[in-house]
């Protein structure tokens, strides 16, 4: 009973989400409550989501001070000078302007954001595509799998994973960064090809491919729109550059909890850059919105894994699928979410998949006699991080379609098969590493 309850539940949730008949937050409140209800649970269900809440405490906690610390970074203009560096390097060749689309999305990629990523990388390259001529449709495809590739500690999939299954974000991308370095430098690879098979075409004076659809871009002018010169602080850069890589080192060596790192650097670059009170308040309001949004759908997440892990179904489901499927199958779980997880962005979005089927996968694997981090693991390198910029069931997608100048179809249909490939690519370096084992 349990486990046909359990599994009702998540079908239920999947459709709420996927239907956008109700937002996830409410889909991970009231659907595992009412589950519990049916159960006859609701007396323990207060503890169940206070259990869960205590859980996901830190992991919200991180992401709040995350969107600070990188919005206030980028207010003060710390990154202004790496896209002025990368028009400044890349020139005229189109092997170098791919390099330089895939350094500056990586970097521009940092503060987390996959559509502040593309608003700033794409408008500020594409006027250069343009007149040499290029296939915008590399310009869409270089920035996305640099922007995939790069899944860091506070990003939405690692957070979404920490908090579904309790487990520190710092054990779940530390023995990822070997595969990730793999993923980028099939990345770097990539685009420099891309951009070398440009050379010979525009050489050879063949025209663009007539698969390329145009649509009206998005006006990249909003981008500028956003930056706040009076909150720009040039002579403190590098101040503000060593601030932020030595929260990054903090965060990533696991020396201290990532939300303890993010908070001190979030209080630090407030007083260094903005002293007075009121412009410290002014920078969070901008960025409290983001922040806030995603802290409350993290902890309605922490509501739904308290429940369900709390009455049972997690483990029932679990194993009842286990029952059922061979033990040489099992064992290779992780390496088969891997295989898979790239495609799977097409049909669940993260928050269904992280918090409504990863536990589940994760308590099978476990009754296999592995570790449910390694489905997470698994699930990293392709679930809506290789797999986000070109999914239907997110924003960002559209925004490099519209940024480029290309159909969304057009875009999808060139970028899969790198993204895809990038995300095997890790895959294999993983289980090379030991990070995920066959």
């Amino acid at each position: 009973m349990l486990a046909l309850i359990g599994a009702i539940t998540i079908v239920a949730l999947l459709i709420a989400i996927l239907s956008n008949r109700v937002s996830p937050l409410t889909a991970l409140i009231l659907v595992p409550v009412a589950a519990a209800l049916v159960l006859g649970m609701g007396a323990s269900v207060p503890g169940y989501i206070l259990d869960g809440i205590g859980k996901i405490a830190p992991v919200a906690g991180m992401f709040v001070f995350a969107i600070l610390f990188f919005g206030v970074m980028t207010d003060a203009g710390v990154l202004a000078p790496l896209v002025g560096l990368t028009l400044k390097l890349v020139g005229r060749k189109p092997s170098r302007i791919t390099l330089g689309t895939a350094v500056l999305a990586l970097l521009i990629h940092l503060d987390g954001s996959g559509a502040v990523c593309f608003l700033v990388t794409i408008p500020a390259l594409r006027p250069l595509y343009d007149e040499l001529g290029m296939d915008r449709r590399i310009l869409a495809c270089t920035a996305s799998m640099a922007a995939g590739v790069n899944f860091l500690p506070w990003t939405g999939p690692t957070l979404r994973a920490s908090a579904a299954l309790k487990i520190p974000v710092s054990e779940l991308f530390t023995p990822m960064i070997p595969a990730q370095l793999a993923g980028l430098i099939f990345v770097f690879a990539a685009s420099w090809w891309l951009g070398r098979r440009e050379e010979r075409r525009i050489a050879a004076g063949r025209p663009l491919a007539p698969a390329v659809g145009e649509q009206a871009a998005i006006s990249g002018g909003q981008t500028g729109g956003h930056q706040d010169t009076d909150a720009l602080r040039p002579r403190l850069l590098p101040v503000n550059a060593a601030l932020m890589l030595i929260v990054i080192a903090v965060m990533v060596s696991g020396a201290v909890e990532p939300v303890i790192a993010f908070m001190i650097g979030t209080a630090l670059a407030l007083a260094i850059n903005y002293p007075d009170a009121e412009a410290q308040r002014q920078r969070v309001e901008n960025h409290s919105r983001a922040a806030l949004l995603m802290a409350s759908v993290l902890i309605a997440a922490g509501a739904f894994t308290g429940i369900m892990n709390g009455s049972g179904m997690i483990a029932a489901m679990a194993q009842s699928v286990a029952d059922h499927v061979p033990p040489h199958i099992g064992r290779h779980l992780p390496v088969m979410v891997g295989a898979i997880a790239m495609p799977v962005s097409m049909v669940f979005d993260p928050d269904s998949f992280y918090f409504g089927v990863l536990p589940v996968l994760a308590h099978l694997n476990e009754s296999f006699g592995g570790e449910g981090r390694s489905v997470a693991q698994a699930a990293l390198l392709g679930q809506m991080t290789t797999g986000f910029p070109v999914s239907p069931l997110t924003p960002a997608t559209f925004l490099v379609a519209g940024l480029s100048g290309i159909e969304l179809a057009a875009h999808q249909k060139f970028s899969f098969l790198w993204l895809y490939a990038a995300s095997l690519i890790m895959l294999v370096a993983a289980i090379f590493c030991g990070a995920i084992g066959l």
